[in-house]
């Protein structure tokens, strides 16, 4: 042949979804305690290759490369979807936390822009782009150093606290 041609149609992601178990999986404690949700993923070959024209439908597309297909039920009835391309043998519980990590990206993100400045050059080279940037992140690292500090130092005033109140709260244990 001088053109390929595809052997399945392509399937919509909740069809995909629908033939595999979902899991509940909790990826991270939060502030109010374990982050969950109900995670499906299933190996697929996304139709995103060179565009053909199949059983007489033009713009149909020829597989690519074989990815994780990765959905998500939240408590609250909406439904994601997510592709990644993390080798075959990568558990449940890695993808979906990992996907979930994309949360804390976007913070530090909003951030550097937002009270670092990382969006306020206007200068004309690569190389002071490049520094502008760096000198940002930088900035944003010794803030959270900082910040990482003072939760330490509030965490054993804490701790010392709560010995010291237990020490000195039951004087017949003490003696």
């Amino acid at each position: 042949r001088t053109r390929q041609i595809p052997d399945q149609e392509a399937v919509s992601a909740e069809a995909m979804l629908a033939k595999v178990s979902w899991r509940r999986v909790t990826w991270r404690r939060g502030t109010k305690g374990p982050l969950r949700a109900r995670f499906a993923a299933v190996r697929v070959r996304v139709a995103d290759g060179p565009a053909v024209y199949l059983r007489g439908y033009a713009n149909q597309h020829l597989p690519g490369d074989e990815v994780w297909l990765v959905g998500e039920h939240r408590s609250s009835g909406e439904r994601k979807h997510y592709l990644s391309n993390l080798p075959p043998d990568t558990p449940l519980r890695q993808l979906a936390s990992l996907i979930k990590a994309r949360w804390v990206c976007e913070q530090a993100h909003q951030q550097l822009k937002e009270e670092l400045g990382l969006t306020h050059f206007e200068g004309r080279s690569w190389r002071g782009l490049h520094r502008h940037a760096l000198m940002t992140l930088i900035a944003y690292l010794f803030l959270q150093h900082l910040r990482l500090r003072a939760a330490k130092g509030e965490k054993k005033k804490r701790q010392r606290a709560t010995t010291t109140t237990q020490l000195t709260g039951h004087p017949a244990q003490a003696a």
